[in-house]
């Protein structure tokens, strides 16, 4: 199938044969977290994560097709009305950029990276906010995020040195929320607590509620239903010191069994369905 609107329009080419220039660019954008972030761009890949990323506005610079003869419908209607200049790859092109052995996506998207910008977070009047501090995994950032789409976080901060939010395996793990909700990457707590001070300021009580193994107050015994910024440390050494020093309350998630830890996502996941639990599970719309 043709695509409707060529690349070249927008100074791209309409199709692209080999691995040139403007090809290993975007490779880059699979591995290379510094030139993402220098270049402003990621590649998306999936079904529902291009969906939801163009649901909720995020600039598409590029809609990379494999130009077969019978796309999907889905395919189909995006190529019919593309959100941005499409350009038609090989198969072996779209398979390297796809990552997948199985053969080539129908559709990637070349896109931009949302702002950092704390204003991007506009909690509802009982606010949600997750803070992940220097997470190591990006899979585990994107498990997390999904959960706070799901049950209503306002928005996801990852702070600190860490894996990063526009990592494709980020991407793909939170299967899209990371366009559904603000996720924000800060460089320490120091800028959240910032933005925290002025919501007191303004009249909300937020309140820093972190999570730890040894906490020595269980999650259910914490109060979670006023605006509340939760914050789960690292997969392996927990919160940073400057967060724990931050938090008003640290709690603890009980376990039993032979486990030392769990995971970090899951730890998150479990505080954050306990929040909307304690919230009678009006804590946004899943």
């Amino acid at each position: 199938m043709t695509p409707p609107t060529p690349g070249a329009r927008q100074g791209l080419p309409a199709r692209l044969e080999r691995r040139n220039a403007l090809f290993q660019q975007w490779q880059s954008l699979l591995t290379n977290r510094t030139k993402r972030t220098r270049n402003g761009e990621m590649i998306i890949q999936g079904v529902r994560p291009i969906s939801q990323a163009i649901a909720h506005g995020v600039t598409i610079r590029a809609l990379l097709s494999d130009g077969r003869e019978r796309p999907s419908h889905w395919a189909q209607a995006l190529l019919q009305d593309p959100p941005g200049p499409v350009v038609e790859l090989t198969p072996e092109l779209m398979a390297e950029l796809g990552e997948r052995a199985d053969g080539a996506p129908e559709l990637l998207a070349v896109a931009a990276l949302p702002s950092d910008d704390m204003t991007r977070l506009v909690p509802s009047p009982a606010g949600l906010v997750v803070v992940f501090d220097r997470p190591s995994g990006p899979g585990n950032i994107g498990s997390l995020v999904r959960t706070a789409d799901a049950l209503g976080a306002d928005g996801v901060v990852v702070t600190g040195h860490s894996a990063d939010v526009w990592d494709p395996a980020a991407i793909r793990a939170s299967t899209g929320s990371v366009f559904a909700v603000p996720v924000l990457r800060r460089p320490s707590h120091h800028e959240v607590l910032a933005w925290i001070q002025e919501q007191r300021q303004a009249g909300t009580p937020w309140s820093v509620v972190g999570l730890d193994e040894a906490g020595g107050l269980e999650i259910s015994g914490v109060d979670l239903t006023g605006p509340v910024l939760l914050v789960v440390g690292n997969e392996t050494v927990g919160m940073s010191a400057g967060w724990r020093e931050a938090c008003d309350v640290v709690a603890e998630i009980p376990m039993g069994g032979s486990a030392s830890s769990l995971n970090a996502s899951v730890a998150g996941s479990i505080a954050l369905y306990e929040a909307r639990r304690q919230r009678g599970g009006a804590a946004g719309a899943a």
